[in-house]
């Protein structure tokens, strides 16, 4: 055999285990994204599918007007629901998306512990709604549930029927909660909440501009997606040693000092 020949047969060879390593690197790429996917809702499939899915779905932006935040709203440019005491040691920021699996997954495993250090006013937690799942997906469910949250919070109602969102979220790709019907049916589950302004302020989208204007900010503040959970500024949720018992003891010493 021809030097010539061998070394085309190397080459070949080398072409060969360069392409399968190519290979293996992108499925471990693609593996790495599932799993990823899985637990947390990630900001933007592409660059294009956000533009394109952002004006998706009952995209009324041009005719909303000026922002209306909901009653008690807080934090810059009030776009935080606060629930605790206004002076509590410890603050909790929560980013979130009604529509996404993995905030419903945090409120599951959190909730009570939260509700529960909010009762004593050892902590304050402040909510802010995104529309991720819409930009991802297609759809307006993500920003009519925020809207109704928004009206609930005018009613004084909102941890309540936050927590009724969240227990009856529908699949990921389900946009039920886009029908303003159904809002109004899950707000029934609230006492007190299905009043007429309730009923007006959802079918009137009052706070859609808030919900885009808290949107925006969550977008320009770099987040990897949904949910988002800062503790004091540290994002414990990306902590995947942290637990409910674990979160309560850090609020906790954060009292005593």
């Amino acid at each position: 055999m021809s030097e010539k020949n061998r070394d085309g047969k190397r080459s070949a060879r080398q072409r060969l285990a360069m392409e399968r390593e190519k290979q293996k690197s992108a499925e471990k790429r693609r593996r790495a994204l599932i799993v990823g996917g899985a637990v947390v809702c990630v900001l933007g499939l592409a660059a294009a599918v956000g533009v394109l899915a952002a004006n998706s779905g009952d995209d009324t932006s041009d005719a909303e007007g000026p922002a209306v935040a909901p009653s008690g709203a807080g934090g810059e440019k009030k776009l935080a629901v606060p629930v605790g005491r206004s002076g509590a040691p410890s603050t909790l920021v929560i980013w979130e998306d009604f529509r996404c699996p993995a905030c419903k997954a945090f409120e599951t495993a959190y909730r009570s512990t939260i509700n529960e250090l909010t009762g004593a006013g050892s902590l304050k937690a402040e909510y802010h709604l995104v529309t991720l799942i819409d930009g991802n997906l297609g759809g307006s469910g993500s920003l009519r549930s925020a809207n109704a949250a928004a009206c609930a919070q005018d009613a004084g109602k909102f941890p309540a029927y936050h927590d009724v969102l969240f227990d009856n979220q529908p699949a990921e790709t389900d946009d039920a909660l886009a029908d303003n019907g159904k809002l109004i049916e899950l707000a029934g589950k609230v006492q007190g909440l299905d009043t007429s302004a309730f009923r007006t302020c959802v079918n009137e989208g009052t706070h859609d501009s808030w919900v885009r204007d808290s949107d925006e900010a969550f977008r320009a503040g770099d987040f990897s997606g949904t949910p988002t959970v800062l503790l004091n500024g540290r994002n414990i949720y990306q902590d995947r040693s942290m637990t409910p018992a674990k979160f309560k003891q850090l609020v906790e010493a954060e009292a005593g000092r």
